[in-house]
Parts: structure tokens; sequence; C-alpha cells
């Protein structure tokens, strides 16, 4: 059966979606608002995301609108008491996948939850190939040497956006605001931690790192041998 997040403020309600799902065979979290979702979604693989659109933090649209952007394509199934044909194009436009509205019936869900993971993976774009490193987007993963590393959110964003622009230095506060452009609190100590898990990830004992590091212009990724 599938992993799934419910992200929902209710905690009521949470609970008894929770109880159907895990009945139907699924695994489930639960995420109390989006600060508790971000983290999820950043340390975990889901294949589907149960989301309230008002959430005490923010918008549940919004927080589909940046991982949709990372080039997360795991579906969303939205929970709302929002009942207008305008405010549901604009969860389906924001890359929501179907839309329930509040309050509903478990068979409902269930019905709605079955057919999103019956749906085929999304195309993603083509893989990207730099020396010995492969970025594989359908996966979400990176390939060294041909093995297959698994990436979390943030990190899967960063080396992207990096392989995508090989031999290219970027400053700190570029990436910061190119992988965690939602938030602003973020410093540079977030993308140093970031950094240091990915060269635990992908880089390969008795070699140089594939991320280079020039003091006091940035970071960025060349085929081993250069810089």
């Amino acid at each position: 059966m599938a992993k799934l997040l419910v992200v929902e403020d209710d905690a009521d309600l949470a609970r008894v979606v929770s109880r159907w799902l895990a009945v139907e065979g699924h695994t489930v979290d639960i995420a109390k608002d989006l600060t508790e979702a971000r983290h999820f979604i950043e340390t975990s693989e889901y294949e589907l995301i149960i989301l309230d659109r008002a959430l005490p933090d923010g918008e549940g649209a919004d927080l589909v609108k940046r991982f949709r952007a990372e080039g997360n394509p795991t579906p969303v199934l939205f929970l709302t008491g929002k009942r207008s044909i305008e405010e549901r194009v604009e969860g389906l436009e924001s890359g929501g996948d179907d839309y329930l509205t509040k309050p509903f019936h478990g068979k409902e869900l269930m019905a709605r939850v079955q057919a999103l993971l019956r749906r085929p993976v999304k195309i993603a774009s083509p893989s990207v190939k730099i020396g010995r490193l492969e970025l594989v987007p359908e996966r979400r993963s990176i390939k060294v040497d041909g093995n297959e590393v698994a990436l979390v959110s943030r990190e899967y964003a960063l080396l992207e956006f990096l392989l995508k622009h090989p031999r290219e230095l970027f400053p700190a506060d570029r990436l910061l605001n190119q992988v965690w452009s939602d938030d602003s609190s973020v410093g540079v100590e977030a993308l140093s931690s970031c950094i240091k898990r990915l060269r635990k990830k992908i880089d390969v004992d008795g070699s140089e790192s594939f991320i280079k590091n020039v003091y006091g212009v940035g970071y960025g990724i060349f085929p081993q041998g250069e810089v």
C-alpha cells in the first residue's frame, strides 16, 4: 500500500481520515500546519498528500506551488470548506490534482485517493549527467557511477539547480533565494548544512567533492579535475 501525508489542523478530522486510510492498508503521517508539512515533505517521500487549504500558518496552495516549482510530482488532494468555483480553480491551478469539499463521506475520500494513486507517474524532464553524477528527475534522485542515491526535497532542489548550471559558481545568497525562496528567515547555515548532507551522500571516498566551493565566490559543480 501507499505512504500518505495528511495536512489538517483539525485534529479530530485528521485522526478520522488517518484511520480510514489505515483500514485500507496505507501508512499515514499527520502534519497540523505548513511548517510541519514542509518538514515531512523534505525528509520523506510520499505517494499522495491530502492537504487542507486553510492552515494556521498559511495557505495550502502556496505550499503546492513551491514544491511543484522544485519538481515534486506527488499528487495532491485538497480538503477544504471553500465551495466557490473560483476557489476550486485556484487550488487546481496551484498544482493540486483533485478537490474534496468539507464535509465529505469516507467512501468518497477513499474513492478519490485510490483514483489518484492509480494515475501513471508524470513524465519528468530528461536526466542530467555531469561526469560520474547523473540526476534522475523521475525518481528525484541522483546516481553516482550508476548507483542511485535518494535525496530529500531541499537536497534535490539544490543539486538539480547546480547540475543544470555546470561550471558556474553561485554565491550563497543566490542559492538561498533559489532553494529557500519561501522562507526568508533561513541563513547560510541552512545552505552549509544541506551541502554537507549532499557531500556525505554523493561523494566517493578518496575522491574530491563533486560540489566545489571557491572562498568568497560561491558553490558549483564541475567535472572532476576542473577548478
